[in-house]
């Protein structure tokens, strides 16, 4: 369904007037956070609300009281912004970037130490261990495949996977992991016993992240601070299959690899292919160590069919 994302009331006005037939859903810069405010929304024409990060009962009560046609989306993965609903103006003060239009500079993933007035220059640790220093406004990443089953129950009835300025091989990684989250939930939705399939967050740990939590789900207690800057990459995208014909993969390169080493392979349905090759063809035919060469075309033995704009990948050595 085609919509316009709106976080402006004079824009929904206008979206209203000149585009009446296009749906309207309010984003989660407007911090919808109690009942009342998604009631106005729905009065105003408003399809579908996107919530900020919230606590499970707080979506609960949200649907509970508001009209059952009004839907509702909720964040289920990807950063925690310090700001709660995205609007920080961190990155606009101090990197000339705004946050609100997609160019966020992330400084809230910044290490800060405290400089007294009088003694420029001399940097004074405020962490909360020698190791690591501070990282006072770095939150963990938003996980929620564990529990995706109380998400739907409270009253969702969207998913919301951060992806901007993602990869297109995040994007394809995170949403087929989901996919699959909630197609288990789905199968049994009335068993109280989910059973989160364990493929799901082998996905997801294959995609660069910080450490996981539940967010604000539970209480503010589990958002738990990062205690760095740093991600978690264990693994590497290195190309992609463009087609495969009569046991061969044709690919194009987007990182070296080389003879003997184990690759994986995420199909576009989902499914996962583990594959060493045995030999690498450059375009002109010649048998190849490896593919050093960025965007260069090859291709590898592979016996299981394989679907075009599928993903290479290689765990770390």
């Amino acid at each position: 369904m085609d919509a316009f994302i709106i976080a402006d009331l004079g824009v929904l006005a206008l979206a209203k007037k000149y585009a009446p037939q296009v749906g309207r859903h309010v984003s989660t810069r407007q911090a919808l956070t109690n009942y009342e405010a998604a009631k106005v929304c729905y009065e105003l024409g408003i399809a579908r609300c996107a919530g900020p990060r919230a606590a499970l009962t707080e979506i609960a009560q949200i649907r509970d009281n508001c009209p059952q046609d009004l839907g509702l989306e909720a964040f289920v993965h990807g950063a925690m912004c310090m700001s709660v609903s995205g609007r920080c103006l961190l990155s606009s003060y101090m990197a000339g970037r705004s946050g609100n239009r997609g160019e966020c500079a992330q400084p809230c993933r910044w290490k800060y130490s405290l400089v007294e007035e009088h003694r420029p220059g001399q940097y004074m640790e405020i962490g909360e261990s020698e190791d690591n220093g501070s990282y006072i406004l770095n939150a963990n990443d938003l996980c929620t495949a564990p529990f995706i089953d109380l998400i739907c129950k409270a009253g969702v009835d969207s998913l919301k996977i951060e992806g901007r300025a993602k990869t297109f091989y995040y994007v394809a990684s995170v949403v087929s992991a989901y996919r699959r989250a909630l197609d288990a939930f789905l199968a049994d939705p009335y068993n109280d016993s989910f059973e989160l399939p364990d493929d799901v967050i082998e996905e997801l740990n294959r995609t660069s992240h910080r450490h996981y939590s539940p967010g604000f789900y539970f209480g503010k207690e589990q958002a738990q601070q990062t205690p760095s800057h740093t991600y978690v990459r264990d693994w590497d995208f290195i190309g992609t299959v463009d087609s495969w014909e009569n046991g061969v993969a044709h690919c194009t390169q987007r990182g070296k690899f080389a003879v003997g080493d184990s690759i994986e392979i995420l199909q576009p349905d989902g499914s996962v292919v583990k594959l060493t090759p045995a030999w690498i063809e450059s375009a002109d035919g010649e048998r190849m160590d490896a593919t050093p060469h960025p965007m260069m075309q090859y291709t590898i033995p592979c016996e299981t069919p394989l679907m075009a704009y599928s993903l290479i990948r290689m765990q770390k050595q």
